[in-house]
């Protein structure tokens, strides 16, 4: 029985996998190292959804408003206060 075909199938599932978690990861270790560079300060807390989220339209939307928010309401829910 020839299982090449199944292993490759899965090890290219996992790699791709791996791939977007990086990517995810990179992408919420930028908008921390932005809110860092801009003096907007976050609690553990928010520091941990931050890294812990791989939603990419998220993080992406984080990050857009990680560019001017002042507050992190700003980032997470777009409220400036």
């Amino acid at each position: 029985m020839d299982l090449s075909s199944f292993q490759s199938q899965t090890a290219q599932r996992l790699r791709a996998e791996g791939r977007a978690e990086g990517r995810a990861a990179g992408r919420a270790a930028n908008i921390l190292l932005l809110l860092d560079h801009r003096g907007v300060e976050l609690s553990d807390e928010e520091r941990e959804r931050v890294m812990g989220c791989s939603d990419f339209d998220t993080l992406d939307l984080w990050f857009r408003r990680a560019v001017t928010a002042s507050s992190a309401a700003g980032v997470f829910d777009g409220q400036e206060g």
